[in-house]
């Protein structure tokens, strides 16, 4: 195929798809209205369903077939940075050294650790019920577990982080949303419907399904991110270009 065919086609396909927008976008409700149409069947949703969150129910429960695509990307990219960060054959690990830390940093990071560790795993055990969910929920825990790096320094975060459990445990949550599908198939509804008892509104066992993929994803985006970070930060403290000998 020529280049001018292949421009053809894509000016052809986007002029297409242009329209299709314009068009689409002119049946939409004016920005500011008092008509919410998608909001309204959302909060409808979400509540039928027991689940005072509405954002997670929406994110865990009307459109969770899109959410567990969103989660393959994360996994996608851990698997990927994984790859390309790998131990070149140029290149050689060396030991990291103690680096020294002031008595002040250290005080504040030995401080927020625990606290930040406490919000993180709020955030993912009430995300059916309040602002938050798994996706923040992970990062934040993911942060706890890196002001190690701050505040004592990469020799301390290496020695406590359980890189081999965190990779498998990654690809265990992330496996088990994508198994959790199937949970309503055996009960003859769709994939990833919501067919678990929904239980009392605002508890803890409320919402459902909703509440059992917000647990795995606030596991695998937290050892996704933690994951993700030790390949960049090897590579910044311990990876080196392997010298040539003559």
């Amino acid at each position: 195929m020529s280049r001018t065919t292949r421009l053809r086609l894509f000016l052809t396909a986007a002029a297409v798809l242009a329209a299709a927008l314009i068009v689409a976008a002119e049946q939409l409700p004016g920005f500011g209205g008092l008509q919410h149409p998608y909001g309204d069947r959302a909060v409808a949703a979400g509540l039928a369903r027991q689940t005072a969150n509405i954002v997670s129910s929406v994110n865990f429960d009307q459109r969770a077939f899109d959410t567990l695509g969103e989660e393959s990307i994360l996994f996608g990219s851990v698997l990927g940075a994984g790859m390309l960060l790998r131990l070149a054959r140029d290149e050689h690990k060396r030991r990291a050294a103690a680096e020294p830390v002031l008595p002040t940093t250290r005080l504040f990071g030995a401080t927020l650790l625990p606290v930040t560790v406490l919000t993180g795993g709020y955030l993912v055990a009430h995300g059916q019920l309040s602002p938050g969910g798994g996706f923040q929920g992970g990062v934040v825990l993911t942060t706890a577990l890196h002001l190690a790096y701050v505040a004592a320094d990469y020799v301390v975060l290496k020695r406590i982080r359980p890189l081999a459990v965190l990779d498998v445990t990654d690809a265990i949550a992330a496996g088990s949303f994508a198994a959790l599908g199937l949970i309503g198939l055996a009960q003859g509804a769709g994939y990833l419907a919501n067919t678990l008892p929904l239980g009392t509104f605002d508890e803890l066992s409320s919402s459902g399904l909703v509440a059992v993929i917000n647990a795995a994803v606030g596991v695998e985006v937290a050892s996704a991110v933690v994951v993700l970070l030790a390949h960049f930060l090897d590579q910044a403290v311990e990876v080196t270009p392997r010298r040539n000998s003559r």
